[in-house]
């Protein structure tokens, strides 16, 4: 057997996949949502529409502050836990890790023990001021919830980044005299933009497209993996809904791949 007929076969099971588990329905999923009352202005309707944009606007902004807050809380926690040795420090890494294990609906319901109606902040804000702080229900409560999950996807790729380091480049920083704060800024901090660049495009997607924390938490607030859900069971307008959908994987997909063009640029700027 050649090379190229070996290549060709060992490529079959991908082409399969590809073609049962994203071409086809993703294909299923268009048609759908160009098929009902609507027609193709339903995917017009996405940022026609007052609900569906506000909606869209509201998934966006919220992916891009849970994005930010994941980077710096994931940036500086990696640094740390990457760079020092302690007692603890394993264990350390187990729970920043730990939210991995669980679903959103779990991770929602955890929200709900702490910033619920009968939550731990609630009973300690009624206690010191007279009055319950609940936000579990609203944006605050989402972010929460998405943050806890989104970071450890990023701790774990900027501390495998901050591993593969080349330390010398800090030894000559420091010999011509950078400071602490300076190596950080002009040394270490530039050569993790890859990292920083392929997570922040994983938590946004995660974020854009989570449910489970979502179909728990949010009352107050719409998200589109919401209104899909809410569109398809209880409208029945599977032809919105799958619009809805299509619009939400063009924007997730969007942002992968701006991810992945300048994460290549960075890393050939770095080369």
């Amino acid at each position: 057997m050649s090379g190229a007929t070996f290549l060709r076969l060992s490529l079959v099971p991908l082409a399969v996949i590809v073609l049962a588990f994203f071409v086809l329905p993703m294909s299923q999923l268009i048609i759908a949502g160009a098929n009902g009352p609507l027609g193709l202005k339903a995917y017009a309707a996405i940022l026609l529409e007052p609900r569906y944009r506000e909606t869209l606007v509201n998934t966006v902004l919220l992916s891009l502050a849970v994005t930010l807050a994941t980077l710096v809380i994931s940036t500086i926690a990696g640094l740390f836990v990457q760079r020092n040795r302690f007692p603890g420090r394993a264990v350390l890494i187990a729970m920043l890790t730990f939210p991995l294990a669980f679903p959103g609906v779990v991770v929602g319901f955890m929200i709900i023990l702490l910033a619920g109606r009968q939550g731990l902040i609630g009973e300690v804000t009624q206690n010191l001021a007279g009055g319950k702080v609940v936000f579990a229900y609203s944006i605050g409560g989402l972010f929460l919830g998405y943050l806890y999950f989104s970071i450890p996807r990023v701790i774990l790729t900027v501390m495998a980044a901050v591993e593969k380091l080349d330390p010398r480049l800090e030894e000559a920083a420091r010999s011509l005299g950078a400071g602490p704060w300076a190596v950080q800024r002009d040394v270490i901090l530039p050569a993790l933009t890859p990292a920083f660049i392929a997570s922040s495009a994983i938590s946004f997607a995660t974020a854009m497209g989570a449910f489970g924390t979502a179909f728990t938490l949010a009352t107050n607030i719409d998200v589109l993996a919401m209104l899909i859900y809410t569109e398809f069971t209880l409208g029945a307008n599977i032809a919105m809904a799958a619009a809805l959908s299509v619009g939400l994987g063009v924007v997730a997909w969007a942002i992968l791949a701006l991810a992945r063009s300048f994460a290549g640029a960075a890393v050939a700027a770095a080369g």
